[in-house]
């Protein structure tokens, strides 16, 4: 009997090893994937400015590409980007090739070449989240791209701490040229305590130009942000100088927004953003006219499934030129 329970004993114990040894297999083995990328944004608005009405529809974005990994260290992605340039012809799309770039990760090291997204905001679009409603400060007013030709390399210390270094072209995936130029960047992001998050984040570009107005661009950033499953509040803090190497083109913004989910598929959301320009020369008024100043919104987002975002939302700007104006709109996002 005792030697009947020992092979059966030791007939259990072969049999869990090598299905255990096969299961190990399994999971070591890697299978090359990818999966299609599409995200598009749309909206209704009733916009009101100094007492003119306008109801618009509008497919603001359309976003189209593939992401496939090669190994677990390779992968790669190609995305083009139809944007609605009804500011440049009524109801033209024009399509941009938004990224096309080679992504190694092994590590504490993760590194981009090619068509890449930039590092200036990436931390602040991940936490505002509502890029089909309204863009993030930086990428809504000007302060740069998020995509460019370079290379970035993100070194991850530990999972608090992490810098990355990059160097791009400078001009942007829409406007895609071949000089001299280059814009160095810098970005230090930390977690100091669980769901907390702060950067710092400094880039510098010296175009290469005759011209005697032409002046280095600097930009300087600092964010904070908490974020949980409960609530999201990040506030940040943004400047530049020689705007688009421009001479005394130098202003600075801050944006505070924050996110509260108060029901299953609701969230409530709100955000204010105050943009200011130097003035030049003897101006009264900054020079960048168009934009400086406040907007406020706030907004109701629902999810009814996954992949899709309807959002009711109100904005209203008041710009140093002395314009007002509000809108009433229906922001809507899919994605899958």
């Amino acid at each position: 009997m005792k030697t009947k329970l020992t092979s059966a004993f030791l007939l259990i114990f072969i049999s869990t090893s090598v299905f255990a040894q096969k299961q190990s297999n399994v999971e070591e083995k890697f299978t090359p994937n990818g999966k299609p990328i599409v995200t598009v944004f749309s909206d209704f608005s009733n916009s009101t400015s100094n007492g003119k009405s306008n109801n618009a529809f509008e497919v603001s974005r359309a976003y189209f590409g593939y992401g496939y990994n090669f190994s677990r260290e390779f992968s790669g992605k190609v995305v083009f980007d139809i944007a609605n340039t009804a500011y440049l012809s009524p109801s033209a799309f024009t399509a941009f090739l938004k990224n096309a770039y080679t992504e190694y990760s092994k590590g504490m090291v993760k590194a981009d070449l090619g068509l890449i997204g930039t590092s200036m905001f990436s931390l602040q679009e991940s936490f505002w989240g509502k890029r089909y409603m309204y863009k993030s400060f930086q990428d809504q007013y000007g302060f740069g791209s998020s995509a460019d030709l370079g290379a970035k390399v993100n070194l991850q210390f530990m999972p608090e701490l992490s810098l990355d270094l990059a160097v791009f072209n400078g001009e942007g995936y829409k406007k895609v040229q071949v000089d001299s130029t280059m814009q160095f960047a810098i970005g230090l992001t930390a977690q100091p305590i669980k769901n907390l998050y702060a950067r710092v984040y400094y880039d510098y570009m010296n175009k290469q130009s005759f011209a005697t107005s032409n002046v280095a661009q600097s930009s300087f950033n600092v964010f904070v942000g908490y974020k949980s499953d409960k609530a999201t509040l990040a506030a940040e803090y943004n400047t530049q100088m020689g705007n688009k190497n421009t001479t005394d083109h130098n202003w600075s913004g801050l944006s505070v927004y924050g996110t509260l989910p108060f029901a299953k598929q609701f969230t409530a959301i709100a955000r204010f953003d105050d943009l200011m320009s130097t003035k030049v020369g003897t101006a009264t008024t900054g020079w960048n006219t168009s934009t400086d100043g406040q907007v406020y919104m706030a907004g109701v987002e629902y999810t009814p499934v996954k992949g899709i975002q309807l959002t009711p939302n109100y904005r209203y700007s008041s710009l140093t030129s002395g314009t007002t104006a509000s809108s009433i709109n229906l922001s809507v996002g899919m994605s899958f």
